[in-house]
């Protein structure tokens, strides 16, 4: 991507990395390797923990998919507080988001198997289901975020003063 090009997207050009010389391509690809394990990691330890979740609470077909609806609820619920946390109060580690946030919360939160959900309940006759499992994940999840987002800043400033 030329200078001008990075300028128009908003992102920073370093006047030192020429991405047209190989070896500087390779020593920034090499650099990512940490990101990536970081979130690998973090993505396998999430997963798990949502596995684990639904094996202590499995859901019955054709019912209301509450653990996965739990699990994308709190994971959102704990998004909002550890994006706060990692933006307005502690300077942390550069792999620590990745790890957690988009590792970990990533893995554990299952948007995929909320559409694969719905679609399952709606082709096994449980239309009304679907829409309502639908419609209660997207707006708990977001309201979690919201939520813990607000509080945890709230509790922050009265902490501060």
């Amino acid at each position: 991507m030329g200078e001008a090009q990075s300028r128009v997207l908003g992102e920073p050009t370093d006047p030192g990395i020429d991405l047209h010389v190989p070896a500087q391509r390779r020593e920034r690809r090499r650099g990512q390797w940490p990101i990536i394990a970081a979130v690998s990691v973090g993505g396998a330890v999430g997963a798990s923990a949502r596995y684990g979740a639904a094996l202590l609470w499995p859901t019955p077909a054709g019912t209301f998919p509450w653990t996965t609806c739990l699990v994308n609820v709190i994971g959102c619920g704990v998004i909002g507080v550890f994006m706060v946390i990692i933006t307005d109060v502690w300077a942390a580690h550069r792999l620590v988001r990745p790890f957690f946030g988009t590792g970990v919360l990533g893995g554990f939160t299952t948007f995929s198997t909320y559409a694969v959900d719905i679609q399952r309940l709606v082709d096994q006759g449980h239309a009304t289901t679907g829409l309502a499992y639908l419609a209660a994940t997207m707006l708990c999840a977001l309201a979690a975020v919201w939520t813990t987002a607000n509080l945890t800043r709230r509790v922050i400033e009265w902490r501060q003063s």
